[in-house]
């Protein structure tokens, strides 16, 4: 959804045309259609088709004739015929391709019934179209706020202005019919000018104003999705998804178009496989189909009786006990037929380039501060020996001056003590001799 016009600006943020909806090449814009005839001449006695396809905001696309015979190419704005004044809008399609896409809408090919181009659009045409197309936010804002005064279940999605700026178009969705005839009365007074009211579905609210979808592209209605086909509950089932209401809506609230894609493709897949329904006739009783894998080929049965225990089949083997059940017979127990399938070895698929893992090239996270956490607890280990070693040899001198016998002590008190006696009664009988 880019065109040659829209570069990339510093620090590689896109840049952009800036053509505000009007770019030259066409190729920023909804619904964009490649010419594929364009370098194809046509044959020397044709004519070449007068009809050009023009598209308005947000891909609103309509036909008109070139009863002037102007050039026009694609990215031309042009004036174009309205119901009142004139419209401004951009070719989007021009020669035998307009025909194509006319056969493919269903409408009248003659170019005759088609309304007119008036002339290319002048710059003051496009400066009072850019300067109403400037309004319309404001516009849309203030258009809800009095619906919400006036208490209307509705909602405004879009607004729209002629090219002209004779007429406002007001693009709504409700869920019941409104009566809005009091809002049209209060939209005249407040905007000064005609107004129309169309009310259009959920898909084309979601179309007109775009989105991301879950696969995290553009949505296929805003980018080149043009018919919008009925999508059933059915076409779920069919493709085996859970019916979960929240994964199938689209931003439309309604079933996502992109389930009908893929839907013929299981279709003819789904030819070969017998219906679930069908029940396996064995003299262990009766089996009936728990799941199906349409991809591999294989269908897992289980007994009445015994509904936990799955067993898991070909369908060449189903078809085959089918054929016997037919013909009246029954076989006599669905483990026979189980065969072992073959798993292929995943050394054999992984490691071709090297590449395990998305994240084998990043850094383990937090490794300095594991490094650092396992330094400290080495140191706080060894000093926590040291303080083991110190304290278990005091402890050991403890336990030695322990172990001492108390008798040692005393006897050598009690021995000093006679010794001082002794002494002191031989004084006395010195002096007395």
């Amino acid at each position: 959804m880019g065109c040659t016009s829209c570069a990339t600006g510093t620090n590689g943020q896109p840049k952009g045309c800036k053509n505000n909806g009007t770019c030259g090449t066409d190729g920023c814009n909804k619904l964009t259609v490649f010419d594929w005839l364009s370098n194809m001449s046509l044959p020397a006695n044709m004519e070449p088709f007068k009809g050009v396809e023009i598209r308005f905001k947000n891909g609103r696309k309509h036909f008109y004739i070139n009863s002037e015979d102007l050039t026009l190419s694609i990215g031309d704005i042009v004036a174009t015929e309205a119901a009142s004044g004139h419209d401004i809008g951009i070719i989007t399609l021009t020669g035998e391709l307009v025909r194509v896409q006319m056969k493919k809408k269903k409408e009248n090919p003659n170019p005759e019934s088609l309304p007119k181009v008036y002339r290319k659009a002048s710059q003051k045409d496009i400066d009072i179209w850019q300067k109403v197309r400037d309004k319309e936010a404001d516009v849309q804002k203030r258009s809800r706020e009095i619906a919400i005064r006036l208490g209307l279940q509705m909602k405004i999605s879009d607004v729209e202005f002629q090219g002209d700026a004779s007429k406002v178009v007001f693009y709504y969705t409700a869920e019941e019919r409104v009566d809005f005839r009091e809002l049209i009365k209060e939209f005249a007074r407040t905007f000064s000018t005609r107004i129309e009211m169309k009310q259009v579905g959920f898909r084309q609210e979601a179309a007109r104003l775009g989105g991301i979808g879950s696969c995290g592209r553009e949505l296929c209605c805003s980018t080149w999705l043009t018919d919008f086909r009925s999508v059933n509950t059915s076409a779920a089932r069919y493709q085996q998804l859970s019916l979960n209401p929240q994964k199938l809506a689209g931003q439309c609230g309604k079933l996502k178009c992109c389930l009908n894609y893929e839907l013929d493709t299981y279709l003819d897949a789904l030819e070969g496989f017998p219906k679930s329904d069908v029940k396996l006739s064995t003299e262990k009783g009766m089996a009936v189909c728990q799941k199906t894998d349409i991809f591999k080929g294989l269908l897992w049965y289980a007994y009445e009786k015994e509904g936990m225990n799955w067993h898991q089949l070909t369908l060449e083997k189903v078809n085959e006990i089918i054929a016997v059940n037919k013909k009246g017979n029954k076989v006599a127990s669905l483990e026979e037929f189980i065969v072992d399938i073959v798993v292929p070895d995943k050394e054999l698929f992984s490691n071709v380039v090297g590449q395990d893992s998305l994240t084998r090239f990043d850094r383990p996270k937090h490794s300095k501060n594991k490094s650092r956490n396992k330094n400290k607890s080495r140191g706080k280990n060894t000093a926590q020996g040291q303080n083991k070693g110190q304290s278990s040899q005091k402890s050991k001198g403890r336990n030695q001056k322990s172990a001492q016998p108390k008798g040692a002590k005393e006897g050598g008190d009690q021995g000093q003590n006679k010794n001082q006696n002794r002494s002191r009664n031989r004084k006395p009988k010195k002096n007395a001799e």
